[in-house]
């Protein structure tokens, strides 16, 4: 009989999303996450069954929504998912996982020099520190924080136009209704809930898509300093 906390071999599906080289890394993330990853704290040996399934394959299909060449900042990564997986299936991307806790950003630094990335940082601290120092295309969130204050965080990361993606699950709607005031106080351009994955993940992951804007706030600012 299976152990419960045994690492299962990676699912055919797999082969389809981790291609070439991605695949051995992915397999080797796998085995960090089941070994180092559940030592010190970071994922729970209950979840080693599920590392392909539910983080793994769930966190590779939201390359569907990044677009190609960009920047990514992975708020609040912790063990590296989504950003550490992303980073894996699109090395066109340049990843920067931002993570405050240093048990965790000294784990994701051991991964990143194990699986041999070179489109990757691992910056120790929060996102309200590097609001208005950095800036990216992207910024994904997965398990951080309600999107109200997912907002708060990111948008300052993020030149206009850029792009919030957080992964949500069957609360996404319930959430977004609630971020409303945010929303808007923050001019975003356009949000909405997409789905990634179909046809390769069950269920699919939900995202909800934020388009960056210029804040009112900001510009009202800048009006009264004229």
């Amino acid at each position: 009989m299976t152990e419960s906390n045994e690492l299962p071999e990676a699912p055919p599906v797999a082969r389809e999303i981790f291609t070439g080289e991605a695949l051995e890394r992915a397999r080797l993330f796998a085995e960090l996450l089941a070994g180092p990853g559940v030592v010190r704290g970071l994922l729970g040996p209950r979840e080693v069954p599920r590392i392909w399934d539910r983080h793994l394959l769930n966190c590779a299909v939201v390359e569907e929504a990044v677009p190609p060449d960009s920047t990514l900042v992975d708020i609040g990564s912790g063990a590296g998912l989504p950003g550490l997986v992303l980073a894996i299936v699109r090395p066109d991307v340049t990843v920067t996982l931002l993570e405050p806790l240093l048990r965790r950003t000294v784990f994701l630094s051991e991964c990143v020099e194990a699986l041999k990335l070179d489109n990757v940082e691992v910056l120790r601290g929060r996102a309200e520190e590097l609001a208005r120092k950095r800036v990216f295309d992207v910024a994904t969130a997965r398990a951080v924080a309600p999107l109200d204050r997912l907002l708060a965080w990111s948008m300052p990361l993020l030149h206009e136009g850029g792009e919030l993606l957080a992964m949500k699950g069957e609360r996404a709607q319930e959430e977004l209704d609630a971020a409303r005031p945010q929303l808007e106080a923050f001019g975003v351009r356009h949000v909405e809930l997409i789905t990634v994955g179909h046809g390769r993940v069950e269920p699919p992951a939900t995202l909800v898509r934020v388009v960056a804007g210029r804040s009112p706030r900001t510009d009202t600012r800048r009006r009264r300093k004229r």
